[in-house]
């Protein structure tokens, strides 16, 4: 276990939506575009791992912090990594990704592939 896991806040997915809700976090979807496209978290912002400059997302403060998620929890974590590597005194992801939000019952927009719309 690295020293910056005690750094890093895991939350559960109850925890992330009661959040969004009350603006106290900006969501960072760290998944890839196509991932996106196909279904996605109301509020969340779209920013892939594989392009991410944590460098560039703004601070945490008192009224909202950066929380990252993907699918599973493991790009998250890796995100979550990057903005202490860039100085950030936390970071934090939700452990379980998509997966653990579905599973918790919480909702997704759905995007149609034949239509474009959510369902």
């Amino acid at each position: 276990m690295s020293n910056d896991s005690a750094r890093i806040d895991t939350l559960d997915p109850m925890e992330i939506a009661r959040l969004l809700q009350a603006g106290r976090i900006l969501l960072v979807d760290v998944r890839e575009p196509a991932e996106f496209a196909a279904e996605r978290l109301a509020g969340a912002l779209l920013s892939p791992l594989s392009t991410l400059d944590a460098a560039l997302l703004p601070a945490d403060d008192d009224s909202r912090k950066v929380v990252f998620h993907c699918g599973s929890g493991k790009r998250s974590l890796t995100a979550a990594e990057r903005r202490l590597a860039v100085g950030a005194p936390r970071a934090a992801h939700m452990g379980g990704g998509l997966m653990a939000w579905k599973a918790a019952g919480l909702r997704v927009i759905v995007i149609d592939p034949a239509t474009g719309q959510a369902r």
